[in-house]
């Protein structure tokens, strides 16, 4: 039994911000990352129309409806096999963080080590597979990542899989340990999906990477699946 329910949080398009609380079970750290995936957004049945021609009208639009969602839901995947698939990109080998749900360390779920590795939280909403803080609406938290080799890099990807927009800032560090941010701003990612930062090739070759959000500026929990870092050996 979990101490402190979670406010699901998630932007449904233009319409309202709807909330996400945490499960009834603990989630337990796999030894295998399935590969993400999404659902196509179920086509909306019109009701019966008295008319043939209405009725024949509906299904069109519904048919259509379906046919959008189903391609969006392909291009979304497609993405998401070409990000991990990247040559240039690697997943994170160590994380820690300000601080984690009920204090997790190690592999547990919610531990900042949940945001290390290739993405395996397949759907948005509160999973133990993803990084999240100890308190929600706390104000400021942080993600630091440590990456396999140092490169050149030119690119952050931020994988958010719950209560997503509430990053702030991205740092990458330089050889002797100075930090420079690489982006600062609004975060526009809603629902599961990936804040994508690039910025010219660095000068310095870089692997740690942090990430800082304002967790009060999305209602409820704030986590993070999984964290790329892209770049080059020159």
């Amino acid at each position: 039994m979990r101490i402190h329910p979670k406010l699901i949080c998630c932007f449904l398009p233009v319409v309202f911000l709807c909330g996400c609380k945490k499960s009834g079970s603990t989630q337990e750290t796999p030894t295998t990352k399935p590969s993400a995936s999404t659902n196509a957004v179920p086509a909306t049945t019109a009701p019966a129309a008295s008319a043939p021609a209405a009725a024949t009208g509906s299904a069109e639009a519904a048919a259509s409806v379906e046919t959008t969602a189903k391609m969006a839901a392909a291009e979304w995947a497609l993405k998401q096999d070409e990000i991990k698939k990247d040559p240039n990109g690697q997943w994170a080998i160590q994380a820690t963080a300000s601080s984690t749900y009920n204090d997790r360390q190690g592999t547990a779920g919610w531990s900042a080590n949940q945001a290390t590795g290739a993405p395996n939280v397949d759907k948005y909403g509160d999973d133990g597979n993803a990084w999240t803080s100890k308190t929600p609406d706390g104000g400021i938290e942080w993600l630091d990542l440590k990456y396999p080799k140092p490169v050149h890099t030119t690119e952050v990807r931020v994988r958010e899989s719950c209560g997503s927009g509430a990053v702030i800032k991205i740092e990458v560090y330089d050889e002797q340990g100075g930090a420079h941010a690489v982006w600062q701003g609004n975060d526009p990612t809603t629902e599961l999906n990936y804040l994508m930062v690039k910025f010219p090739k660095t000068t310095f070759k870089t692997d740690p990477v942090k990430v800082t959000l304002a967790t009060n500026v999305v209602a409820g929990w704030n986590e993070i699946d999984a964290v790329q870092l892209v770049g080059t050996d020159q």
